[in-house]
């Protein structure tokens, strides 16, 4: 479960946060960092090579928190469509 939603843009060692970016022409993009601020930051100047730079993505859209890294991780391979852990109940 995330931290919450939506949460402020501090950023910590001990959160996580999965975002999703999207370009003018409507590409979607799904990542995560430890650091939204200064991640975000890197997008918006095309500092970061491939896809995001390519399409020109650099809108943050959305993004959750997290206080556990694997949550964080699931989530993210949830949104790109690969799933995620699967836990037993």
């Amino acid at each position: 479960m995330p931290v919450r939603d939506e949460g402020p843009l501090c950023d910590s060692q001990s959160i996580y946060y999965v975002y999703i970016l999207g370009s003018i022409s409507g590409t979607l993009y799904v990542g995560m960092t430890n650091n939204l601020h200064r991640r975000v930051w890197q997008h918006k100047q095309h500092e970061i090579e491939g896809f995001t730079k390519d399409y020109e993505i650099d809108r943050l859209l959305y993004w959750f928190s997290f206080d556990d890294v694997r949550n964080a991780i699931d989530r993210e391979k949830l949104l790109k469509g690969g799933g995620g852990r699967r836990r037993s109940r």
